[in-house]
């Protein structure tokens, strides 16, 4: 059994390679919080590069291993906050991405 301690932006994780018993899925999931399109665009294009397309949708994908992820606009809880009834709803209506 193989074990890992990383650190990303301060905060520590331990990763365990269970083998085929234990799998990804998505009761984990990382979130990256973007400020721009293009800084979406580039996680989106990185992390969803080979991975399962079925699996990639409305801000989720699964990246090649299997990992879901979460790259979502830091504007998201003004969005669906918005005071505008039609503007507010229109965020969680159905996506192609």
């Amino acid at each position: 059994m193989l074990t890992v301690a990383f650190e990303l932006d301060g905060q520590s994780f331990t990763a365990l390679n269970g083998g085929p018993v234990f799998k990804f899925n998505e009761a984990i999931s990382f979130q990256i919080n973007c400020e721009s399109q293009d800084e979406l665009d580039y996680y989106w294009e990185k992390l969803s590069e080979g991975g399962d397309e079925k699996a990639q949708q409305c801000g989720w994908l699964k990246d090649k291993y299997g990992v879901s992820w979460q790259v979502v606009p830091t504007v998201l809880p003004a969005m669906l906050s918005d005071p505008d009834h039609d503007k507010s709803e229109s965020v969680m209506r159905p996506c192609s991405r």
